[in-house]
């Protein structure tokens, strides 16, 4: 988010002065880490959350998956834009063609997953999506899921080649190393310790660093720390923030680089969540392409610690409660008992109980292929609500203070897919005098803004095409 907002900002107003504060020692080692995250280019393509069934047996509205897919596209253009300017390296080094899969079992998932498509075969963004419960040909797109299985079960399946797997560590990293380049002080080990409003409508901020404490002057802040970015909010005390607050949820993943079963399987393959789960707990099998190498990643396993990131404090949660938002954290503890169940049993689960998971995916697995890995935090939106007291809500959200002065996310997936997206709406709330100057140029990075691209076939044909063509999909 911040690497993608600093980019934009510095080609639309050249002359703006951006400093840049990372806790750790390098950048992008945190949520962005491509271990951290699952590395899909989430356009709803295969991700049932974002079209849920419905209660009557009809067509799934597909609004919601079409509002995501026209987000990622902007990213892709964002990305084709910077590719073809020498602001991204290679985009080998960061992007590459992996269809999307769903994979359901089951007699009522099989029925949803026809409706769902039949919803979606027919929208533009959609385009070249298949559709089978016959076993011979799932087989044919990802062998793994169907080798060892039993005939007995119905299963159904829908694939879309124009999936992508995103490396966005490193295109973190490569957006954060062109704005050294274009004059940006981007200083690491430095972690911000208060937010303060001056009279003048200004921010001072303190940060401490490994050279000693630094304190800058700023028109505007962008706080783009992940989960971290609730405790700045609160410290900056601005009336936006009062209420919110952050629900963590840890992942692990079992990962394999056992190169046999990675060229089995060339897809991101996802599934229903449980009973409960959080949708970030959604079980998928993933071709992950990170520095050049294939693995296969199956997860993630939700786990349960009070950090807000990875690298944060187990004092994170206790410290975040306030006056203002107890209730809402005690509103969403009473109303999600699911949740907790799940956590609670998740949390319960040996590495054999967890690997139990994946043979329900790949009935052939054998666990001396497969290491388990540590995921990053993820720290759910919890939020006042009239009738509840409190919600959990699940997604990304920004804030901006009434006067545009400080602005920053918060929450999870689909977060990095739809940075660009969220970064222009950071725009218009902040720099809403300079913005409506801002967007001919917006347009020529990428051409879609402003637009539908759903809506004109031809145009999202054309869209999808040129961006695979710069980005080598």
């Amino acid at each position: 988010m911040s690497a993608t907002l600093g980019t934009l900002l510095k080609k639309l107003n050249p002359s703006l002065s951006i400093r840049v504060f990372e806790r750790l020692d390098q950048v992008a080692n945190e949520s962005s880490n491509p271990w951290n995250n699952a590395g899909t280019g989430h356009a709803a393509l295969c991700e049932l959350n974002y079209m849920p069934d419905t209660k009557d047996g009809s067509l799934p509205n597909p609004s919601k998956a079409i509002a995501i897919n026209e987000q990622f596209q902007l990213s892709r253009q964002f990305w084709s834009w910077a590719v073809s300017n020498g602001v991204l390296d290679d985009p080998t080094t960061f992007i590459s063609a992996t269809p999307h899969m769903t994979f359901v079992r089951g007699a009522k998932d099989v029925d949803y997953l026809s409706r769902r498509y039949e919803a979606l075969k027919n929208q533009p963004l959609f385009s070249g999506m298949e559709f089978s419960t016959d076993p011979k040909q799932i087989a044919k797109w990802a062998p793994l899921l169907i080798q060892g299985r039993s005939g007995d079960e119905p299963i159904a399946a829908t694939r879309i080649a124009s999936g992508t797997d995103v490396d966005f560590g490193a295109i973190t990293r490569q957006l954060f190393a062109h704005l050294k380049d274009q004059g940006v002080d981007v200083i690491t080990s430095a972690e911000v310790k208060s937010v303060k409003k001056q009279t003048d409508g200004t921010w001072n901020l303190k940060a401490k660093t490994s050279n000693g404490t630094q304190m800058v002057n700023a028109k505007f802040v962008f706080v783009g720390a992940g989960g971290w970015a609730l405790k700045l909010f609160q410290r900056s005390g601005i009336q936006e923030a009062k209420g919110y607050g952050t629900f963590p949820v840890g992942g692990q993943w079992l990962k394999t680089d056992n190169q046999e079963l990675v060229a089995l399987h060339k897809a991101k393959v996802y599934s229903q969540a449980s009973v409960g789960a959080p949708p970030m707990s959604v079980p998928h099998l993933d071709t992950r392409v990170v520095n050049g190498k294939t693995s296969l990643l199956f997860g993630p396993y939700a786990t349960a610690n009070p950090k807000f990131l990875k690298n944060g404090s187990i004092l994170d949660l206790p410290l975040s409660i306030r006056p203002a938002n107890v209730i809402p954290y005690l509103a969403v503890a009473v109303g999600n008992f699911g949740l907790v169940k799940y956590l609670v049993g998740e949390l319960l689960k040996s590495k054999s109980r967890k690997f139990e998971s994946l043979l329900e995916f790949m009935p052939t697995a054998k666990p001396g292929d497969w290491e388990l890995l540590n995921a990053g935090q993820r720290a759910q939106i919890i939020k006042k609500d009239a009738a509840k007291g409190g919600v959990l809500q699940f997604g990304t959200e920004i804030i901006t203070s009434a006067d545009g002065s400080i602005s920053g996310l918060l929450g999870a997936s689909p977060g990095a897919s739809t940075a660009v997206y969220a970064m222009l709406e950071v725009l218009k709330s902040a720099f809403n005098s300079e913005f409506a100057g801002w967007e001919k140029e917006i347009k020529t990075i990428m051409p879609s803004f402003g637009s539908h691209l759903n809506s004109d076939a031809s145009a999202a044909a054309k869209a999808l095409a040129d961006t695979a063509k710069t980005l080598k999909l």
